[in-house]
């Protein structure tokens, strides 16, 4: 028998039929779903029909996960301590620039710091571990001497750099090959009852964009992340300790990568909160004709107010004061505000 996907028709509008479902204990409701195979759609399904495990994936509020609350977006600011990474590489490479840079993004409204010693842009070549380990576990090691308690994710494929970053304070291991490049990950994270999120990426990024190909790229992301999901939970990861994103931009075209934004909230039947990574992406500035990577922050918060609108909890990004800004906005509109 052929598999069946659901995608909810996530709605945020405050005119809510009765009957209607809240998606993964957040902000957007919705009454149909769309029903997906890999024979193509098969048209829309109303949520009351959906089957009992299936209402229950999309529906249960999802835990609170390294300090982080699902009620109301996040944003995970991002802190490159590279010197190639493709929108900052060279910027915060030095210890005393990163720690600058970790506290701006705080001081402009992060509720998530991701701290990355290993460029992972297309063409990227792979750091040895102990540079890895030096670009990134002592800045943890000082944002938590100076008195940071919020929550610290690493940027890293490798155990032995995220053990580090563990020890020095970090909470989430944020992993780009959702432990497809390096298996011990996943141990290292169990042992650790630190969270975890897991990333598809096609291929390596020294080769993935070369000419990334996909069956259905919606539904082989969607497979993907529920495979890396089991594997973790085996590994002794609870679900509820599990985030997943998509992966935009790592071995995708800018069909592929538009695909999934416009079937973001598919991911919610994954059981687990969403990332969404789109800050200043190549297809981006492909469509809106941006150049250089820091003159992609209008594209950014456009694609992220998408992924609002489809419940998107967590949202990584460069320009977080921008972003913040919107996001406030946004919520202002659907959420309600109060002075």
């Amino acid at each position: 028998m052929e598999r069946l996907y659901y995608r909810p028709l996530a709605q945020t509008d405050a005119c809510r039929p009765a009957g209607a479902l809240t998606l993964a204990g957040g902000w957007c409701w919705f009454d149909r779903v769309e029903v997906l195979s890999r024979g193509g759609s098969r048209g829309l399904m109303a949520a009351s029909d959906l089957p009992p495990e299936v209402v229950h994936r999309l529906t249960a509020p999802r835990a609170p996960l390294a300090g982080m609350r699902w009620d109301a977006p996040q944003i995970m600011g991002i802190v490159n301590t590279t010197p190639d990474s493709f929108s900052d590489g060279g910027r915060y490479d030095r210890p005393d620039a990163a720690l600058v840079q970790a506290e701006a993004l705080l001081a402009a409204g992060a509720d998530i710091l991701d701290i990355g010693g290993e460029s992972t842009r297309p063409g990227a070549v792979t750091v040895p571990e102990a540079e890895e380990v030096a670009r990134t576990a002592p800045l943890i090691a000082a944002l938590r001497s100076a008195g940071h308690k919020g929550p610290i994710s690493i940027d890293t494929r490798k155990a032995a750099v995220a053990a580090a970053a563990l020890a020095a304070g970090a909470d989430l291991v944020n992993d780009v090959a959702a432990m497809t490049y390096d298996p011990a990950l996943a141990g290292v994270t169990a042992q650790a009852g630190a969270a975890l999120c897991l990333m598809h990426a096609q291929g390596s990024p020294e080769t993935m964009q070369a000419a990334p190909r996909y069956d259905d790229v919606l539904l082989d992301v969607y497979d993907f992340l529920e495979e890396r999901i089991a594997v973790a939970e085996a590994a002794g990861i609870p679900r509820a300790q599990i985030l997943t994103d998509p992966g935009l931009g790592f071995g995708k075209t800018v069909a592929h990568n538009l695909a999934l934004i416009n079937g973001l909230s598919l991911f919610h039947g994954l059981g687990c909160a969403v990332l969404l990574g789109t800050s200043r992406k190549r297809f981006i500035g492909t469509i809106g004709r941006a150049e250089q990577a820091d003159q992609r922050m209008p594209g950014t918060l456009a694609v992220t107010l998408v992924g609002l609108s489809q419940g998107i909890q967590l949202h990584r990004v460069h320009d977080v004061q921008e972003i913040a800004q919107g996001i406030a906005l946004w919520r202002g509109m659907v959420m309600g505000y109060s002075e």
